[in-house]
């Protein structure tokens, strides 16, 4: 499924790191390292929301976390032992190590008591940390544990087996990337979601194609440029496929859909005519050569190349920067340049690629708009996977991770613009606050479409055996390790209903008892299918102990509710096929 959600100490994933490397928690901090921003959140939405994939992170092996330049409910991040110890290292287990972001570390003794384990030689100097030993503020067991922690990753992934190469000359050219250009371009382009299809797509062999946006095409100068963490966008004038700051790529080379469109226009004899700009203002041309499907064209206008083509193509980007908000969830110029082109062409195809939920709807009802498929950033194959998608070589299976929505105003959260950023909305965030309060949105989380279609059936749901309230076995790396037993199946048949080979992406939501306060349906689990065409397939879900837990903050434990429980499984968090119920009893 394509990237969202932010929280608490956290600015493009989440609150104290996600991944096999916890990504940092946020935004920005002061000369003087005191962080001019706090993040806050009860201690309910803390787990059920910015918690919750920490839990799977640290279970799955995460290693290091980095700890965030702001304050999570008015302590600094890298010296927040509620952060840090109780929940991170003592609740979830977690044995790596804990790191700071830049300038994130402010204080010595507070830094090393109360969480961080790996710290800057400016701040933890020998002398200092000496200091620190013989004055007990420091103890000789909370300092072993920091250079465990620091040295077990080493040793856990065999860097101790005397098979490591010598090292290289700094300039040495080490050629690591292997076949790694055909796993982004395959990758790139699974994770592409049509949203909208009136048999626009797939293409075949357009007789004339015209191509518009600046995003269609490359930057004068590049691939690569000087992206800083200060802030950037709202748009790209250039092919945008990469992140900026901490997440810029370092491209090879990029393939831009300019590139690979040309290379389909000549494999194909298709006439192609691009205008690679969002506010292009037409030239004079030649009134010799007259503009026609049947000819070249030499008027450069939107109206003008729009007018005679069979397909047109309309590229867009959203980009942020890292240590910038977004300032708009739409754009007037991309938006107006779709329409003008709709206006004068009855196959009007729009590409995205954005950092976040980008609106449509100035457009996204014109009759003219045929088809929309919209992504993330997609690295140097971008223009290949994208085109691999337009033409059919990949049957597209991507589903969006946030709900995309009407109007601006459809979101329940906004930019925080004080010193005090509180989290009020709790876990009523996205899909989870458009269902509980009934908001339809454009395009729903989830959402995706095929070039063939899908069917399902049977749903099958075991019935679970009678648990405790709370967990009751060890602690261990991931929290009770019966957090993770499985205490349900859910098994669900899709067919293949169409005529092409393709992947579906069934989804399963979950409906808790009414005592457990929960919104009106969560996503506990969601599985890729490829299925042939004709054929189906069986998906079993697994539920675990915490996919039906609910946090109870008096008894500071993860606890499961009795009663029934609603399970829907479908193609969307709106598009929901089948659904049942199973009843748990608790002693």
């Amino acid at each position: 499924m394509p990237s969202g959600g932010a929280g608490p100490g956290s600015s493009n994933s989440s609150s104290i790191g996600p991944g096999p490397k916890g990504r940092r928690a946020a935004s920005a901090s002061s000369d003087t390292g005191s962080a001019p921003y706090s993040s806050n959140a009860d201690d309910k939405t803390l787990h059920e929301t910015y918690l919750w994939p920490f839990y799977d992170a640290v279970k799955n092996g995460m290693g290091a976390v980095m700890c965030a330049m702001t304050k999570v409910n008015n302590t600094l991040s890298c010296q927040n032992s509620d952060l840090l110890l109780k929940h991170l290292k003592t609740e979830l287990g977690f044995p790596g190590f804990v790191w700071p972001d830049t300038m994130a570390q402010n204080n010595a003794l507070e830094s090393a008591i109360n969480g961080e384990d790996y710290g800057s030689s400016s701040i933890w100097s020998t002398s200092t940390m000496e200091t620190m030993l013989a004055n007990g503020s420091l103890t000789e067991t909370r300092l072993n544990d920091m250079v465990t922690r620091n040295l077990m990753g080493y040793y856990h992934v065999g860097l101790d087996n005397g098979l490591q190469p010598e090292a290289e000359a700094e300039d040495a050219y080490v050629n690591v990337r292997g076949n790694h250009s055909k796993i982004i371009r395959e990758n790139g382009a699974k994770s592409m979601a049509l949203l909208k299809n009136n048999g626009a797509l797939p293409l075949n062999k357009p007789r004339v194609m015209s191509v518009f946006g600046a995003h269609a095409g490359p930057v004068i100068g590049g691939p690569n440029q000087g992206m800083n963490i200060d802030g950037a966008g709202p748009t790209y004038q250039g092919h945008l496929a990469s992140g900026t700051g901490s997440a810029q790529a370092s491209y090879p080379y990029l393939v831009t859909p300019y590139v690979s469109l040309t290379n389909k226009a000549v494999e194909d004899g298709t006439m192609m005519r691009w205008i690679m700009n969002d506010t292009y203002a037409s030239t004079a041309g030649s009134s010799l050569i007259p503009e026609s499907d049947a000819s070249t064209a030499v008027t450069p206008s939107y109206a003008d190349y729009a007018s005679n083509a069979d397909a047109c193509l309309v590229f867009l980007n959203a980009l942020s920067g890292e240590g910038a908000d977004r300032t708009e969830l739409y754009n007037d110029d991309q938006d107006t340049m779709v329409s003008t082109v709709a206006d004068n062409c009855n196959n009007t195809i729009v590409v995205i690629n954005a950092v976040g939920p980008r609106l449509v709807d100035q457009w996204i009802e014109h009759d003219n708009v045929t088809a929309v498929l919209y992504g993330s950033l997609l690295g140097q194959e971008s223009g290949n996977s994208i085109v691999d998608v337009l033409y059919g070589e990949v049957n597209p299976s991507g589903r969006l991770i946030y709900t995309i929505a009407k109007n601006e105003s459809d979101y329940n959260v906004d930019i925080c613009y004080t010193a005090q950023c509180n989290f009020t909305e709790g876990v009523y965030i996205d899909y989870r606050y458009f269902d509980a309060y009934n908001v339809t949105p454009r395009y729903p989380f989830g959402h995706g479409l095929s070039y063939t279609t899908f069917s399902y059936s049977d749903l099958t749901i075991s019935k679970p055996s009678t648990l405790s309230k709370a967990p009751s076995g060890n602690r261990t790396v991931g929290g009770y390790a019966d957090l993770w037993d499985t205490v349900t199946g859910i098994s669900v048949d899709v067919s293949n209903t169409g005529s092409l080979d393709g992947a579906e992406v069934p989804q399963l939501y979950l409906g808790f008892p009414a005592s457990a306060k929960q919104p009106v349906r969560q996503l506990r689990g969601f599985d890729r299918v490829d299925i042939a065409a004709g054929n189906h397939e069986t998906t079993t879900f697994d539920l675990r102990r915490r996919d039906i837990s609910y946090w109870d903050v008096t008894a500071q434990q993860w606890l499961v509710a009795a009663g029934t429980y609603r399970v829907y499984v479908g193609a969307s968090s709106r598009d929901l096929r089948l659904n049942g119920t199973f009843t748990v009893e608790t002693y």
